[in-house]
């Protein structure tokens, strides 16, 4: 019997709807999963539903097999000291659960986001439970995970390194619908050598220790412009950045992420997208 294997796919745009663009893109490049905006990625608006359009959407991703996810709005900050953008963070989050509901998708993405003010990360732990826990509790048995994804470690990020995803599991009681997105761009510029022969394998060895295996739900598969440690978040494509192949190639052979897909947010569109798929493919095996 062969083993479990990852699904590759890629974020896809949804300019001129999910049902023809995203799906169109996502057969040329021969996706087997995908992520999308369900609204402005840089805004607060909440657009209403197209529960017609939805279903037209889901329809074709059934029928070509793709997994979808969602990814919510950059902006929100569920640990900002602001009282509107914790808010409105809030609000988002909400809404991005709700519409990756109404979409089918099996996970939304949001950013771990950050204290800002060194003074606030104990009140951010406090906040980020009092507001996220009455969401989390509300969700109906078919809702879509909330997938968190650690940022780059830069400023007064919540999760600097993966060892602080325990205070954000603690902050949300370990929630049965809270997951992990990996991004390994984040993580190599947080200071995880994964580049190194054996670094991947350990860093996925390390979540597992701290998140168990299940929770690992989704892989953003990003090489790095800039070097291990450099906390910055600026995405190349795989092969042609500072992490190069080899560390994917440890990712795929990893027993964790067997189900957890891996979606490419690198430069580039159907050409550039499209010849990565295929590589992360081959590597697969």
């Amino acid at each position: 019997m062969s083993k479990p294997q990852p699904r590759i796919g890629a974020h896809v745009p949804t300019s001129g709807g999910m049902a023809k663009r995203s799906i169109a893109y996502a057969q040329t490049i021969q996706a087997e999963a995908i992520q999308v905006f369900a609204s402005n990625p840089r805004g607060w608006a909440m657009p209403e539903a197209n529960p017609q359009k939805d279903e037209a959407f889901y329809m074709k991703a059934q029928e070509l097999d793709i997994a979808t996810y969602v990814h919510a709005p950059f902006l929100i900050n569920l640990g900002s000291p602001t009282q509107t953008t914790y808010e409105n963070s809030l609000a988002s989050t909400r809404y991005s659960l709700q519409r990756g509901k109404d979409i089918r998708a099996l996970g939304v993405v949001i950013h771990t986001g950050s204290a800002v003010d060194v003074n606030h990360v104990a009140a951010a732990w406090k906040q980020i439970h009092d507001g996220m826990m009455p969401i989390l509790e509300a969700l109906p048995e078919d809702s879509p995970t909330l997938l968190l994804e650690p940022t780059a470690g830069q400023g007064q990020s919540l999760v600097k390194r993966l060892e602080d995803l325990t205070n954000y599991l603690d902050a949300l009681e370990h929630h049965p619908k809270v997951g992990i997105c990996l991004d390994t761009c984040h993580v190599f510029a947080a200071g995880h050598d994964i580049k190194v022969k054996g670094g991947m394998t350990a860093t996925l060895d390390l979540l597992v220790s701290i998140a168990g295996a299940d929770r690992i739900q989704l892989i953003h598969a990003n090489d790095s412009m800039d070097v291990c440690g450099a906390l910055k978040d600026r995405h190349q494509n795989i092969g042609e950045g500072e992490i190069g192949v080899d560390p994917f190639q440890e990712l795929l052979d990893h027993p964790a992420v067997a189900s957890a897909p891996l979606i490419l947010e690198t430069p580039g569109q159907e050409p550039e997208h499209a010849r990565e798929v295929a590589l992360l493919k081959n590597l697969r095996g």
